[in-house]
């Protein structure tokens, strides 16, 4: 027997990969008698009619959260004051609003000044996804076995922060909570990091007038190709990341710049035993990850879970 549902009504604002996938997940676990869709697209917000993602749908977000008691913002995070202050006037009292974002202080002080008396605002970050974008690209599994992180403000009624958490778990989250200037620091080294050294090397290849791209693209390794994977992502989203985290990123880019360094000296002087030593140390750091359940032990690093997800429930 399918359990009660948490909430009457959720409004997703945004039906990109995060939004189409909690839309998938809500209507296969049950979480919600009616969801409504909200997007600035027409033709997004068609495709998400064509894929049956919600009961609603609508290009006013306004008109999405009323009487809505979650409120899922799934948006590029220099967006997110924009929306906050357009559904404002149409949020009901004790209503939840949170979002998905990967940088939680920008994020708070964006939404945060509009949200009205009564309204529980709880900033999250599912940290879950692909390179890829869109209502297509969501699948019901997404969040099995990922961390939800949330940052909640002072003052945040318990009892909605929990049924938020259950939320999340029956998503299939583990739910973590810490503060936002934390949030963003170590999510600058984890993810923000990673994604714009990605960006760049596939840029400098792409730059490159002595390999020509054919060559680059036909004899790309392993290791190329899983840098591509992470420079295919949204760049919309990227950008903001970058222009909203921007002091956790540059701290992070100062620390890797003089990592680099030593490296590059190690290498010109023929450092062998500095070489081992910093390969030996990386190596654990992945056997560590396959070990604490976030990510697969397999020889593609885990790239056919990724492009062969499995079908929306």
């Amino acid at each position: 027997m399918a359990s009660e549902p948490l909430f009457d009504k959720i409004a997703l604002i945004g039906i990109g990969l995060i939004g189409s996938s909690l839309a998938r997940v809500v209507r296969r676990e049950n979480l919600a008698r009616h969801i409504a869709i909200a997007t600035r697209g027409e033709t997004t917000l068609k495709r998400a009619e064509e894929l049956g993602l919600g009961e609603s749908y609508t290009t006013d977000f306004a008109e999405a959260v009323r009487d809505a008691d979650l409120v899922v913002v799934s948006v590029p995070v220099g967006a997110s004051g924009q929306v906050a202050e357009a559904i404002a006037p149409a949020l009901k009292t004790g209503a939840i609003v949170t979002d998905v974002g990967s940088t939680k202080r920008s994020v708070i002080a964006q939404m945060a000044p509009h949200m009205p008396e009564g309204v529980h605002f709880i900033p999250g970050h599912p940290l879950a996804g692909t390179e890829k974008s869109g209502p297509d690209a969501g699948f019901a599994s997404l969040f099995e076995n990922r961390w939800c992180i949330f940052t909640p403000l002072q003052g945040t009624d318990p009892a909605a922060l929990e049924k938020l958490s259950e939320f999340w778990r029956r998503c299939g989250s583990n739910i973590d909570t810490m503060d936002a200037g934390h949030h963003d620091m170590v999510l600058a080294i984890v993810s923000h990091l990673p994604h714009i050294i990605a960006y760049n090397i596939v840029g400098t290849a792409d730059d490159l007038e002595s390999v020509a791209k054919g060559e680059v693209i036909k004899y790309a390794a392993s290791g190329f190709r899983d840098f591509t994977r992470l420079a295919a992502s949204d760049p919309t989203m990227w950008r903001d990341v970058c222009l909203h985290n921007k002091d956790a990123i540059l701290e992070m880019l100062a620390r890797f710049s003089e990592d680099l360094a030593y490296l590059q000296r190690a290498i010109r002087w023929g450092d062998g035993d500095k070489l081992f030593d910093l390969f030996t140390r990386t190596r654990a750091v992945r056997r560590s990850i396959i070990e604490a359940g976030q990510e697969i032990d397999a020889p593609d690093f885990g790239r056919q879970a990724l492009e062969h997800p499995p079908k929306p429930s």
